[in-house]
């Protein structure tokens, strides 16, 4: 059932009668404000006329203020509130650049302007679809990733209900356009909004935008099903008026009330039910249905006893999905009998609610008619359960805003989804890196990757993908991958499939290139880290390899990883130590700490012997104070030792401040070198990288050779570990015009 767009009062000279519109839509939800919504349409129709008068014509060649007034229409229908209506209303200028969404928030409010940024990022997708593609997509798995990630986009529920209404307005107003604008609309809305519709539960949202997508991208089908409707339109009406008028005499003579109505089998769903069993039209049994709403699940029964008590049920054609709903939560009585004249006919029988909720999206939904492919991960379904819940309990209570504002969660998203340049969309693990997108497309190209390009825009191979974004690799004929790229500390990798690819193809390089490139990988990674004199044989034997040479050549093929191999230099050096692999070795010994230091903290001074008083014994949980003392550090006492109220009375300036705690995380001070080719910003940002790797910092020295135009930093910093000091100095080496950075020889021993 195809339906038109609804058109809007107007005035004698042709303009829209704004205060008549108005009137409609305070008919429809009388808590809206009149004034806000007036304003908003105002504010709209002038800067649509400011842009006509500098010939600046909008984009599709429709009036982005008739537009507005469509989409706002379509929201009132679904009572979403007043920001999201006033969102609808200034949507289409700001995306056709006639006025700027800062402007928009200045004068309706942040909110206003996030509802509507969110439709704009959605909007992202409509240029990432291929327009030719079969109605019966080969594609399923890359339609159902840009169906995630429009998901994965939405943080606002009412995000997706405007640009729902959007698209809505968008396929009806495509009518009169050319061809292929006509079928890449249809294509879009068919293949992305009207399954998230139908996700949504917003049933005759749906049912429309699948059949003017269907009208478009099946013309010949949708005409000759739409003609054989057509020709048997009259007397289905009689046929229907008939069985409804008998039908709602045995109700109510049952004592049963009933709302019976015809219902318009929809021209895309009858095309889909002959496809899909193998029927001719005349086989079709819905096409002659009607529905009966009645208040009661016992009358749901009630009333199919009726109907199978007047005419004779069809066998195996009833469905019963109150007590077994659908997937999407779907609720109802289907069954279909050889009515009156000896014609098929359907009926449907549901409660007032249960149509509700079929018709305006209250049913939570999962899988998409079954038609959908599971992607072993619960994420998306659990943010479709979420949206599902937000709607249903909007429509109880009434206020979709301040719901939305509560229930929000912030769960961070276990994929994210980008394009290729010819706008495919691929999944991706979250925190993914372009030479993992290179090799989720091909293994070549990967092993090929000498850079990327996101959006346009050179990036570094380690930069993290974020969803929406276009990705294209820059590879190179004689490409090969990088021994760097295996290191977990430079962050070029983060799947498993782009590390086994790398490791695979160096397996298969010559053993003696391998062993070349594992020793001077090894070898540069242990002068980084200041860990000298290491006796390769047998640093060998502690990874369980025969040789020295065996071990590089383990290293090469990536069947090695140099963490492993580092921690067990560090072990070398400090066997005392072999116990603890994480901890720093030749470090400077953390500052001394006394008995029961692990379960005091000493507020605002830092490390200081502390011992529990016998006068008072305090326990983990009652208040204490510290006593300072001479020579024995700080006594801990309760706060109602007599002892100490003497103390504090004689000594007040020895008291201190103390609390039950965890000591904080062992760190240990260690000396790094830099050297860079000096230039402005240097020092800013290797202290902006150490902040951003929480690290603290307890000495910098910087000095510039003007000669050679180099500067040598030394800094003295605190990290828990080798691990944390490896990635560190890797993080720190990436940086533009760093020679070399390493752990201090004079911090080793």
């Amino acid at each position: 059932m195809v339906q038109v767009r609804a058109q809007q009062p107007v005035n004698h000279d042709g303009s829209i009668n704004l205060e008549a519109w108005l009137d409609h839509i305070l008919e429809i939800d009388p808590a809206l404000d009149r004034d806000s919504l007036r304003t908003a349409c105002e504010f709209a129709r002038e800067v649509e006329r400011q842009a006509v008068a500098a010939k600046n014509i909008w984009a599709e060649g429709t009036s982005s203020f008739q537009t507005g007034l469509d989409i706002a229409q379509i929201l009132a229908d679904l009572r979403l509130d007043q920001e999201s209506l006033l969102a609808a209303v200034l949507y289409r200028a700001v995306r056709e650049g006639k006025v700027a969404l800062e402007q928009v928030s200045r004068q309706f409010g942040s909110t206003v302007a996030k509802l509507i940024d969110g439709v704009l990022r959605m909007a992202a997708i409509s240029t990432s679809l291929n327009p030719r593609q079969s109605l019966v997509l080969g594609t399923q798995t890359q339609v159902e990733n840009l169906r995630k990630m429009l998901v994965a986009m939405i943080d606002d529920v009412r995000v997706a209900l405007i640009k729902l209404a959007e698209r809505t307005c968008a396929i009806r107003a495509v009518k009169n356009a050319p061809e292929e604008k006509r079928y890449r609309v249809a294509r879009e809305v068919f293949d992305i909004y009207a399954p998230l519709a139908h996700r949504l539960g917003i049933g005759h949202i749906k049912w429309e935008l699948e059949d003017l997508s269907f009208r478009y991208l099946e013309p010949e089908q949708y005409k000759q099903i739409a003609t054989l409707l057509h020709e048997r339109r009259l007397d289905r009406e009689r046929y229907i008026n008939e069985v409804m008028q008998q039908l709602r005499n045995e109700l109510t003579a049952a004592g049963i009330e009933a709302d019976i109505s015809g219902r318009a089998k929809h021209i895309y769903s009858i095309w889909r039910k002959m496809q899909r069993k193998g029927l001719e039209f005349s086989q079709i049994y819905d096409v002659r249905a009607v529905r009966v709403l009645v208040p009661e699940v016992r009358d749901c029964y009630t009333a199919l006893g009726i109907v199978h008590t007047l005419w004779r049920h069809i066998p195996k054609e009833f469905d019963d999905y109150i007590a077994n709903p659908k997937e999407n939560g779907y609720r109802s009585l289907h069954t279909a009998v050889i009515g009156p004249e000896g014609k098929v006919l359907e009926v449907q029988i549901r409660t007032e609610s249960m149509h509700e909720e079929a018709e305006l999206g209250v049913c939570a939904h999962w899988l998409y008619k079954g038609t959908d492919v599971n992607s072993g991960s619960n994420h998306y379904e659990e943010k479709i359960a979420w949206l599902r819940q937000v709607l249903e309990w909007h429509e109880e209570l009434g206020d979709i805003g301040g719901l939305a504002e509560q229930l929000r969660v912030d769960i961070e998203p276990d994929r994210v989804y980008v394009f290729t340049p010819d706008g495919h969309a691929i999944d991706l693990p979250n925190g993914a890196t372009p030479l993992d997108f290179a090799y989720r497309v091909h293994t070549e190209i990967g092993h090929n990757c000498r850079g990327a390009k996101v959006n346009g825009r050179i990036v570094p191979l380690n930069y993290s993908l974020q969803t929406g974004e276009q990705v294209e690799i820059i590879t190179s004929k004689n490409g090969t991958p990088s021994r760097d790229w295996l290191n977990p500390n430079l962050g070029y990798v983060t799947t498993s499939r782009a590390r086994a690819k790398i490791v695979h193809w160096f397996k298969l390089q010559a053993r003696d290139q391998n062993v070349i490139a594992g020793k001077s990988y090894l070898e540069r990674e242990l002068a980084r880290l200041a860990l000298q004199a290491v006796d390769h044989e047998r640093l060998a034997e502690r990874c369980n390899l025969k040789t020295a040479e065996d071990m590089f050549a383990a290293l090469g093929a990536g069947d090695l990883r140099l963490a492993q191999v580092v921690n067990a230099a560090q072990q070398m050096l400090e066997p005392e130590r072999s116990d603890d692999p994480l901890e720093l070795l030749s470090l400077r010994s953390p500052r001394g700490r006394g008995p029961g230091q692990d379960d005091i903290q000493i507020l605002g001074v830092g490390n200081l012997l502390t011992q529990m008083a016998g006068c008072c014994r305090p326990v983990p949980g009652e208040p204490i104070i510290g006593y300072i003392t001479q020579g024995r550090g700080v006594s801990i006492h309760r706060q109602d030792c007599p002892s100490v109220l003497q103390l504090a009375e004689r000594e007040p300036e020895r008291m201190i401040q103390v609390g039950w705690g965890h000591a904080p995380a062992r760190t240990y001070p260690v000396d790094v070198e830099i050297r860079a080719y000096d230039r402005a910003g240097l020092l800013r940002d290797i202290t902006q990288l150490l902040l951003n790797e929480k690290v603290n910092v307890l000495a910098v020295n910087t000095r510039s050779d003007k000669s050679d135009h180099t500067a040598s930093m030394h800094l003295t910093i605190e990290v828990p570990g080798m691990a944390a000091l490896g990635r560190l100095l890797a993080r720190i080496d990436q940086l533009p015009n760093i020679i070399e950075a390493r752990r201090s020889r004079s911090g080793a021993v």
